[in-house]
C-alpha cells in the first residue's frame, strides 16, 4: 500500500494487516513523515472487514523500533511550534493503533527502546524473541514523560518495575521483561514469527465481535471509574449475542465442528 513514505510498509496477508517500520539503517528509528503514515495504515486497516488482526514489527533483525529518529531533531523538533507538532503526530498516530477495535500484536527483535517501547505498549499483545532488548533512557536525556505514557507502563508492570525502568534508565533483556509482565511470551530469534502467526491465525478464527467487545471492555476498565463507558461495553456484548456468529458458534458445537465467523 501507498502510506507516503518508503520507510514504512503496510500489507495484507489474508486476515493479517501488517506494519512494518521500515528504517533498519537507524534501527528503525521513526521520524515525523514515518508516524503520519503509520496513521494512515491504521485508518485503512481499520475500514477493512477483511483484516482482523494487525502485526507491528520492524524491518530487518536489529531492532523493533529504536525511538525518534534524533537525527531530524535539528529541522523538525528545534522550536517549540515544530515539538509541539512533531508530539501531536506521533500521539495521534499511537492512539489509533491504541484504539483500534480489532486485536494487534507487536513482533519485537532486537531494540525496543524509548518511543518503540511506548510504541509496543499500545499494541495488545507483545511476543519478543530472546535477543530483544527494551529500556526508556528519559533519564539518561534529561527528558520529561508525560503522565498518560508512565501510567501505560505502570498499569502493564506495577509501579515499581515502573521506577526500575525509569529511574536506572538502562536497557531490559528480554528475560527481565518476561518477569516484570512487560511482554506475553518469550521466543527463540528462529520461531518468532511461526508463533506470532499462530497467534494470528487462532485470533482470526475467533469471532470478531467477541474478541473486540473484550478489547473495549478491558480498555474501558483501565480507566477511572467516573470516566469508564459501560453503556458502551454492555451493546458490544448484547451485539455478541445478537449476531448471526453467535448462532454459528452454537450450531458448530453441536455439531462438533469449527465454527465460521463473519463478524455479523
Amino acid at each position: 500500500m501507498g502510506d507516503g513514505t518508503d520507510r514504512m510498509i503496510s500489507r495484507k496477508d489474508g486476515a493479517v494487516g501488517w506494519i512494518v517500520f521500515n528504517n533498519p539503517a537507524r534501527h528503525n528509528a521513526v521520524s515525523l513523515d514515518m508516524w503520519r503514515a503509520l496513521g494512515r495504515i491504521v485508518d485503512s486497516f481499520a475500514s477493512d472487514p477483511t483484516v482482523r488482526v494487525v502485526v507491528v514489527r520492524g524491518a530487518g533483525e536489529r531492532a523493533f523500533v529504536s525511538g525518534a529518529d534524533i537525527s531530524e531533531f535539528d529541522e523538525k523538533r528545534a522550536t517549540p511550534a515544530q515539538i509541539q507538532t512533531y508530539d501531536t503526530a506521533s500521539e495521534e498516530s499511537c492512539r489509533k493503533l491504541e484504539l483500534l477495535a480489532k486485536p494487534t500484536i507487536a513482533m519485537i527483535r532486537g531494540y525496543c527502546i524509548g518511543g518503540g517501547l511506548d510504541l509496543a505498549l499500545r499494541c495488545d499483545l507483545r511476543i519478543a524473541s530472546t535477543d530483544a532488548t527494551f529500556g526508556v533512557p528519559a533519564a539518561r536525556l534529561g527528558l520529561g514523560y508525560p503522565f498518560a505514557d508512565v501510567k501505560r507502563l505502570a498499569d502493564l508492570v506495577g509501579p515499581a518495575a515502573t521506577k526500575e525502568i525509569f529511574f536506572l534508565g538502562r536497557r531490559f533483556t528480554a528475560g527481565e521483561a518476561i518477569q516484570m509482565r512487560l511482554v506475553n511470551k518469550v521466543v527463540l530469534q528462529d520461531t518468532l514469527q511461526d508463533v506470532v502467526l499462530s497467534h494470528c491465525e487462532t485470533i482470526a478464527a475467533n469471532a470478531p465481535l467477541t474478541v473486540g467487545a473484550v478489547k473495549r471492555c478491558v480498555a474501558e476498565a483501565l480507566k477511572d471509574p467516573t470516566e469508564r463507558d459501560v453503556a458502551t461495553c454492555a451493546a458490544l456484548v448484547d451485539a455478541c449475542f445478537r449476531s448471526a456468529d453467535y448462532i454459528e458458534g452454537r450450531t458448530a458445537f453441536v455439531e462438533k465442528r469449527r465454527a465460521i465467523f463473519q463478524g455479523t
